[in-house]
């Protein structure tokens, strides 16, 4: 993504701070701290402010009702989205977590189920996640980092890149690439990370995958239809287990 912007003309600036920013009327000067801690000053015409989420959980009577919230008003909730008071359940983004839309509609239909009596709980092993850029970024299960916090210390990892997919060479869009996350010892498929065109929708064959259990080589040996950009999945597979015939084996 950092590649196609600067390619746009965009500036990326890592490991650089916001300090604080001046309203000049038609202008906004933004000032920066530096990697190496000294400080510039950035004139642009907006400033756009993304530093993440808060509940929107005041003035909605809840502590009146009891409801439990942890420090930064989040609402508590169980597995059957139940708060502790009886006949009062939270979804979405209110109680935390992953803020996604289709978590918080599955967190409904959960709810939905246990008002009606049935047996039903939000278990998942994955939920999927998007950045709608340009390429996209979808990701589903874990990074290699959280793989070794969870005590998966040797991993299986395959990396397959779009510019060696037949699909993505004739649409002439070969930004990007399929990495594939598994456990060494057991081959359980762990996590799945893609970066390109068409990211969103390849990404919910991985998150069935982690679901159902699957390791790396049931990825391998599903056939995928040719030329697709769902062949970059079974190609970093391949890639993970030292079988690819599309790019080098290392």
């Amino acid at each position: 993504v950092a590649r196609k912007l600067k390619k746009l003309g965009v500036e990326v600036m890592l490991d650089t701070k916001a300090k604080s920013w001046e309203d000049k009327g038609d202008r906004a000067v933004l000032t920066v701290e530096l990697k190496d801690g000294k400080t510039a000053t950035i004139d642009t015409d907006k400033i756009l402010m993304s530093i993440g989420r808060r509940p929107n959980s005041e003035n909605l009577g809840l502590d009146v009702a009891g409801v439990t919230m942890d420090k930064r008003g989040f609402v508590v909730a169980d597995d059957h989205q139940r708060t502790n008071v009886a006949g009062i359940y939270a979804i979405g983004d209110l109680i935390g977590g992953m803020m996604l839309a289709h978590k918080a509609t599955k967190e409904g239909e959960v709810v939905a189920e246990v008002i009606a009596g049935h047996k039903a709980a939000f278990d998942v092993r994955t939920i999927p996640a998007v950045v709608f850029t340009d390429p996209e970024i979808a990701t589903t299960g874990l990074t290699e980092d959280e793989a070794k916090e969870k005590g998966h210390t040797k991993l299986k990892i395959g990396k397959f890149p779009f510019a060696a997919l037949g699909r993505a060479l004739s649409v002439n869009d070969t930004d990007g690439f399929v990495k594939v996350i598994g456990d060494a010892k057991t081959g359980e498929l762990l996590g799945v990370h893609i970066v390109g065109n068409g990211a969103s929708d390849l990404i919910s064959e991985c998150a069935l995958a982690i679901e159902m259990g699957a390791v790396v080589d049931d990825l391998r040996l599903t056939i995928h239809p040719h030329p697709t950009l769902s062949e970059a999945i079974m190609e970093a597979a391949a890639v993970a287990l030292g079988e690819a015939i599309h790019v080098i084996n290392r």
